[in-house]
């Protein structure tokens, strides 16, 4: 075994040493129900291994999902809620955007094959992309629709704000079908009935949002259901993302006491 070879087995044995010592600690702790991933870093880390096509790193991220997903599983979280594409990103160049169209209908298809157990439902303004995406995403949906594993929610030309005024439109035609007046409405309108207008109606709020790459920030992502959150920002780039690395953000929710505003 050549010196660096020796290096990478010291350091894959210490990683798994220090990844059992994680899940030891995590026994009997507080699970978070729904995580939230803002899966960053894709086109920086393509950078930073000296690959030329940005889109290499968005299909070595889109690798890293499975495992990701696979993860959560044996920790527990029932509803998992990717950020793989943001409303703004439909602004970008048609070179650079359908390629990423294609591998995240590659991901749904993925995620949707006969061997996987979960259930999957896209969520975004999916009247802003292509129909051949859609199609995707909708097939991926009706085809694990009733598996026995986690909920995973794809978001997919998603936007925070969009989300919202969406479900107040939709809240508003609800009523005018039932004849409901305006003056009405305001005299019972309140924070659920909008949230059950949501595109994660029916679904838990997350508890843990991971944000990976270094980025302090949400960029719209879930911008009503994250009112009482947890957030948990790592420095790895999204396709060097971890095992430990979900295990550090797990730690980090069990450690903090929540007020929900209290």
């Amino acid at each position: 075994m050549c010196a660096v070879g020796a290096r990478q087995w010291v350091r894959d044995v210490l990683t798994q040493m220090y990844e059992r010592r994680l899940a030891r600690q995590l026994v009997g702790a507080d699970v978070p129900r729904h995580v939230g991933a803002i899966i960053d870093g894709n086109r920086r880390w393509a950078k930073a291994t000296g690959l030329l096509d940005p889109n290499a790193g968005h299909r070595r991220g889109a690798d890293r999902i499975a495992s990701f997903l696979g993860w959560c599983d044996e920790a527990g979280v029932e509803v998992v809620t990717l950020f793989l594409l943001s409303t703004d990103n439909l602004s970008r160049p048609e070179p650079e955007l359908t390629p990423l169209l294609r591998i995240i209908e590659g991901v749904a298809q993925d995620l949707s094959a006969p061997d996987r157990r979960w259930q999957l439902r896209p969520v975004g303004a999916l009247g802003l992309l292509p129909a051949e995406t859609v199609a995707v995403l909708k097939e991926a949906e009706e085809t694990t629709r009733g598996r026995p594993g986690a909920h995973v929610n794809l978001a997919v030309g998603y936007g925070g704000r969009r989300e919202i005024a969406d479900a107040v439109r939709s809240l508003l035609a609800e009523h005018a079908s039932r004849g409901t007046s305006l003056d009405e409405l305001v005299e019972v309108l309140d924070v659920e009935h909008i949230a059950e207008h949501l595109y994660t109606r029916g679904q838990p709020d997350p508890d843990l949002v991971i944000r990976t790459s270094g980025e302090q920030r949400l960029s719209g992502f879930l911008l009503w259901q994250t009112a009482h959150s947890e957030f948990y920002f790592t420095d790895v780039y999204w396709p060097d993302f971890r095992r430990v690395d979900l295990l550090r953000a797990l730690r980090a929710y069990a450690a903090r006491h929540r007020r929900f505003g209290g």
